[in-house]
């Protein structure tokens, strides 16, 4: 099993992040001819019991979801993205590669191939929101709050988000 990369970031400008969770990126997660990486991520995804399955980019603006933690996988070409708000990390990004992003982490693309398809999902239950502006008390209290997945996207109950997220959820 892959252990991810994590990083936690601190609220940055407008955009909130996650007060205690951070962001999980799993390194070439998938391998083999990527022909087939968008079906192999989707059914990952689905079998791992995430939900609202789509295939797009990511926005060429910053935003973040109040309403949902996101799981991108990337299934062609590669690309730059900024994660954590407008003074986060730039983070890049290939065939292969997972970020899991808590709700609130700001994230947006900066530059990409121009095959680069993104495969992406939500826990149950859960749905993305796009904000492009600071939240207010009720949005920030939600991504607080907003209940924990019960299986890592790519490896299930056991896969390595569900021990890092736990041990991270409450307040040191």
């Amino acid at each position: 099993m892959l252990e991810p990369e994590t990083i936690t970031f601190p609220a940055s400008d407008w955009v909130p992040n996650h007060p205690r969770l951070p962001v999980l990126i799993y390194r070439q997660a998938l391998s083999g001819p990527s022909a087939q990486f968008a079906d192999l991520l989707e059914a990952r995804f689905l079998g791992c019991g995430w939900q609202g399955t789509w295939r797009n980019g990511i926005f060429p603006y910053q935003h973040y979801h109040t309403g949902a933690h996101e799981v991108l996988g990337v299934a062609q070409g590669h690309a730059r993205v900024l994660i954590g708000g407008p003074n986060g990390s730039v983070i890049e990004v290939k065939a292969g590669d997972c970020l899991v992003l808590p709700a609130g982490t700001g994230h947006m693309k900066l530059e990409a191939t121009g095959d680069f398809l993104v495969v992406g999902s939500y826990p149950p239950g859960q749905d993305a929101d796009i904000q492009t502006e600071a939240p207010d008390t009720a949005q920030q209290h939600r991504i607080d709050t907003l209940p924990l997945p019960q299986a890592d996207p790519l490896f299930g109950a056991d896969g390595p988000l569900v021990r890092l997220w736990t041990d991270g959820s409450s307040p040191a």
